[in-house]
């Protein structure tokens, strides 16, 4: 069965930032033949002009980008009504949920907003939450 290791905006740049945590779960997945992926929004909120475009770009290109689809787009929202959550607050991190949910076999998602996450991603026992 496949797995995927799916990172929030912290998990992308706790790896641009050469964590050693985050080196070496990206090493493990690797080991194990598990995919590791952003929605393409995380790109948007973990970049960090402190960080050399260079750089970022070539972290970034190790990495599966999946595109944000309109079907994406719709079972985020209906992730958000599920957790009666709504506003911008939580927008990305639906997203990243419903990201998440469309990969097949376990899912852990590694991020900083475990609570939210975890609340976006309720009754789900295919998706672990791991705090980075």
């Amino acid at each position: 069965m496949t797995h995927t290791l799916v990172l929030d905006s912290e998990g992308l740049s706790l790896l641009v930032r050469d964590d050693r945590t985050m080196a070496a779960r990206l090493a493990a997945a690797a080991k194990h033949d598990a995919r590791v992926l952003i929605s393409s929004v995380t790109l948007v909120e973990a970049r960090n002009p402190a960080t050399a475009q260079a750089r970022f770009d070539r972290v970034v290109s190790r990495l599966k980008i999946e595109p944000v689809s309109e079907h994406i787009a719709r079972h985020a929202t209906k992730l958000l009504a599920a957790a009666r959550l709504h506003g911008h607050k939580y927008a990305i991190d639906a997203i990243v949920c419903a990201t998440a949910l469309a990969q097949p076999g376990g899912v852990t998602v590694l991020t900083s907003d475990v609570e939210d996450i975890r609340t976006l991603v309720a009754g789900r026992p295919r998706v672990a939450v791991v705090k980075v």
